[in-house]
């Protein structure tokens, strides 16, 4: 046998091996392993997420194991998730795709890339990142996850970003590269750069992206204005004593209805190409995280790796109940989220920290609530 056929044959036959050792739990499973992870809140959205792997892993199967026709399986699916930051869009994608299904999972920032002849990464490099998280194989690359995060960010006239040159060399709307987009959220055949190079002469691979899902995710800052601004047109035909206008406010920690993001007309007065907005097979709502939901993760993620971290120190770390509420009532009045709770714990145990971590004695290290604010005791 040819060494490149035999080179292929055993890639085909890690690839179906791959594939026959994916993991098929049940949507309702999935679930609860997400719980597991230590994952909370956003119901809905969990339930949709968890129904989509399924599918996908269901659909690989049965194309590439059973022998079925493509014509006889659904299409691909690809998701599109709006919701304040914070609220567990990215991690919900990394625990679900990469910790539960172990699929080749790519996590990509959409803001760094231009239309092709534009300064910054192409968007054929998106599908190089998902090469190289399947370990530079082309065919297990082609059944990934590619999550496209900051996806908002994106929009025509919403892409803020100001540098040398950047009249010139720079697609500051974003048009391009949801015009590039388009194609590769479809089924199709793509030129793939084995290196994330700007050469045009680096080594590259064609990928079909038929079995690749596409999950994007955005804040979608503004968005709600520019839903209740159309609201307001559509039912009186014209604006009134500016409400809706530039001038109005809105909050991060805002809530998207189903209505709002599944009129593909919004994300059109947004700023998306609506053929773009097309592409997802399901726009799923994220709600920002209530008081309960941040306290659980609070406790449940933040505090035990902080714990652990201490305990590696030497030291015993002894949080009060109402610490907990203090730093959750700073992250809902900031509006930062999951995301803020690490950052509050963590400014408030840096001096002891860094005056105890190394040292040769231990102790307990008390958080309490004096005055409204917290308390730091060190016990040695």
């Amino acid at each position: 046998m040819e060494p490149s056929r035999k080179v292929r044959k055993q890639g085909l036959e890690h690839f179906i091996k791959f594939v026959r050792d994916l993991p098929e739990p049940n949507p309702r499973l999935l679930y609860q392993q997400l719980e597991d992870l230590g994952y909370r809140g956003q119901d809905d959205a969990r339930r949709a997420l968890c129904l989509m792997a399924y599918r996908h892993v269901r659909r690989i199967k049965r194309i590439y194991l059973d022998g079925v026709d493509r014509a006889e399986v659904p299409r691909k699916s690809n998701y599109l998730m709006v919701g304040p930051t914070g609220c567990g869009k990215t991690f919900l994608v990394e625990s679900l795709f990469g910790k539960i299904l172990k699929l080749p999972t790519a996590l990509v920032d959409i803001t760094t890339y231009s239309e092709t002849g534009y300064v910054g990464q192409d968007p054929s490099t998106i599908l190089t990142r998902l090469l190289h998280a399947a370990d530079e194989n082309p065919m297990l690359a082609a059944i990934g996850i590619v999550c496209l995060d900051e996806f908002d960010k994106i929009a025509s006239g919403q892409n803020n970003a100001i540098f040398a040159g950047a009249g010139t060399t720079k697609d500051v709307t974003g048009m391009g590269v949801q015009r590039e987009l388009l194609k590769m959220l479809e089924s199709s055949e793509v030129v793939v750069p084995l290196e994330l190079t700007h050469s045009s002469y680096s080594d590259h691979v064609v990928m079909s992206t038929g079995d690749i899902a596409f999950i994007a995710a955005g804040a979608f800052s503004g968005f709600q204005q520019v839903a209740r601004r159309r609201a307001i047109r559509d039912s009186i035909g014209f604006g009134r004593n500016g409400v809706g206008g530039a001038s109005e406010l809105e909050g991060i920690a805002v809530d998207f209805t189903n209505d709002q993001v599944e009129n593909v007309a919004n994300f059109q007065a947004y700023g998306f190409l609506p053929e773009l907005v097309a592409r997802f097979t399901r726009i799923v709502p994220f709600r920002a995280l209530d008081s309960g939901t941040l306290k659980a993760i609070l406790r449940t993620d933040v505090i035990t790796r902080m714990t652990r971290e201490f305990k590696a120190e030497g030291w015993k770390l002894d949080i009060a109940e109402d610490v907990l509420d203090l730093i959750v009532a700073d992250a809902l009045r900031r509006e930062t989220g999951a995301r803020g709770l690490a950052s509050t714990l963590t400014r408030q145990l840096e001096d002891v920290a860094f005056l105890s971590f190394g040292g040769e004695t231990g102790g307990v290290v008390r958080l309490t609530v004096k005055g409204g604010a917290v308390d730091i005791a060190v016990d040695r």
